[in-house]
């Protein structure tokens, strides 16, 4: 079986595309796979460094807000619309996939649209609660749409046939036990709270955990604290702690500018405060960990927020959105927690039942149900 997969732009896109052709590896022992993507994005590196074979396309997005920039940006990406049909159906031609996937990003567009037109079987998948334009516009040309959560159908023309499977999730995020974790990083069994705001960070995350951290230090709480604050909080997260006299090196803290050994930190984690990007909700659900959940404010179609939403109406979650968060709403939520620990398992709980178990599975049916038969 040959694969085509199309993604691009972010992490978010891109890792469930390497999740979904490892999970058709392990299964379809004579599988080949060809990875489209932009040769400037981040795909160019992770895809290859992955062992996959990649085909570059041009293709950007258009951003809306004019500024000399901005319309340098829209001038290009104008230019690219005009070559990416051709570019496209030189790589269909050359591969010959008998199935095309697309994750999303703006390569998916043409990749994925001149694939359904060249009478290529094609899916393609959804993580995020509110679909992107992307998948808006292609689903009427997909033989399905994997969605990650139920809440995403409703955005979908009516017609299109969906299937909810879930997102991939790291093996190693399962497998690790808390007793193990908690041993490696040298806690005790009290409460622990792991906060971050992804790889770069995030200022406004960074200003009220320092002074969550300031409340539970101080008050010589049982908390036990891993915080990443991201590359983008190099300078100003020490400075933040500096000024309120607090020792990073206090046995009940682990501070660090990115998290390499996230399987190990949720393992530890019995409340998780962090950003609502797919793949860590993802994550969350299937350690079964509380979360305090922060959307990513201006991201397209506000789809952190939605991801957020569905385990917050799930009692799975707490959401608190960034322009109403303040340190002590922040304090106030987790002193309620800490003070009343059957609340924090009751959420946990509700975040492990909306987990779904057989990801791999329903992914890899939809692919062989719907690939040309050789």
């Amino acid at each position: 079986m040959r694969v085509l997969l199309a993604a691009g732009g972010t992490a978010g896109h891109i890792n469930p595309a390497l999740a979904i052709a490892s999970i058709i590896k392990e299964n379809v022992k004579d599988a080949e796979f060809l990875f489209a993507g932009t040769p400037f994005g981040m795909e160019a590196k992770l895809i290859p460094q992955a062992g996959f074979d990649f085909a570059p396309i041009k293709v950007k997005g258009f951003q809306r807000q004019l500024n000399l920039r901005n319309i340098k940006n829209n001038v290009k990406a104008v230019g690219y619309l005009t070559t990416s049909g051709h570019r496209a159906k030189q790589i269909i031609n050359e591969f010959k996939p008998d199935i095309a996937i697309g994750t999303g990003g703006y390569v998916s567009g043409p990749v994925i649209l001149k694939a359904a037109k060249m009478g290529i079987p094609t899916v393609i998948h959804e993580q995020n609660a509110y679909p992107g334009v992307t998948t808006r516009l292609l689903s009427k040309h997909a033989k399905c749409v994997m969605l990650t959560v139920e809440a995403a159908s409703k955005y979908l023309e009516e017609g299109v046939k969906y299937t909810v499977t879930g997102l991939p999730v790291r093996s190693s995020i399962l497998s690790k036990k808390r007793e193990d974790a908690r041993k490696e990083l040298g806690f005790d069994d009290s409460m622990c709270i792991l906060s971050f705001g992804g790889s770069l960070g995030s200022e406004c995350i960074n200003e009220n955990v320092a002074q969550l951290i300031e409340w539970h230090t101080k008050n010589n709480l049982k908390i036990n604290h891993i915080h990443a604050y991201g590359s983008n909080g190099h300078n100003d997260f020490p400075r933040f702690m500096r000024e309120r006299n607090i020792d990073t090196s206090y046995e009940r803290l682990k501070i660090s500018e990115y998290i390499h050994n996230m399987d190990t930190c949720m393992a530890c984690a019995d409340l998780v405060i962090c950003r609502s990007g797919a793949a860590t909700l993802a994550e969350l659900e299937a350690r079964g960990r509380a979360s305090i959940l922060i959307p990513a404010p201006h991201l397209a179609g506000n789809h952190q927020y939605y991801n957020a939403k569905v385990l917050s109406d799930a009692d799975a979650a707490v959401l608190i959105e960034q322009k109403d968060l303040t340190p002590q709403l922040l304090i106030d939520t987790v002193k309620g927690f800490y003070e009343n620990p059957l609340k924090l398992t009751e959420m946990s709980k509700k975040s492990n039942s909306l987990a779904i178990s057989d990801t791999q599975k329903r992914i890899l049916d939809i692919i062989l149900q719907n690939a040309k038969k050789q």
